[in-house]
């Protein structure tokens, strides 16, 4: 199988999604995307950092993107910081001003706005730490098994 290094996700969402992944990263931030905190919510990108913050960004398309989202204030429970990602056409003005924002395309990305710190109680944190593991493990055990050792 070849697989192509440059091939970007066909969504705009994931564009964006890979473009503040690699921006965090030079942060010394890793990420995980599609994570699932709880059951009913699904966050673009969670970030774990050297010092065990988590941060949640949710990457938006656009007005229509932005304005279908009612599950966003859920995600506040989840992070100790929560950040929008928007391209450089997006009305900016539609976000809350309380939440950080990141301007970002496909193959980086800029903080604009941190957001305030309201950090995680430590229960919430470890399970959150653990989830997140999780998630990375078994995305890395899935490129390495696609199969998950079942035969076809």
């Amino acid at each position: 199988m070849n697989r192509s290094l440059d091939t970007l996700p066909v969504m705009p969402g994931q564009r964006l999604a890979r473009g503040v992944c690699r921006a965090l990263r030079s942060l010394d931030f890793v990420t995980v995307e599609e994570m699932v905190p709880a059951p009913g919510l699904r966050v673009d990108v969670m970030a774990l950092g050297p010092k065990g913050e988590v941060w949640v960004i949710e990457c938006k398309s656009g007005r229509a993107d932005y304005a279908a989202d009612r599950k966003w204030q859920g995600y506040l429970d989840w992070c100790d910081r929560f950040f929008w990602a928007v391209d450089a056409e997006f009305p900016v003005d539609l976000l809350p001003a309380g939440n950080g924002l990141i301007l970002a395309d496909a193959y980086d990305a800029e903080i604009l706005r941190m957001p305030p710190a309201v950090p995680l109680a430590p229960a919430r944190r470890k399970a959150v730490v653990q989830k997140f593991a999780r998630h990375a493990a078994l995305r890395l055990q899935s490129l390495r098994d696609p199969t998950g050792g079942v035969w076809l």
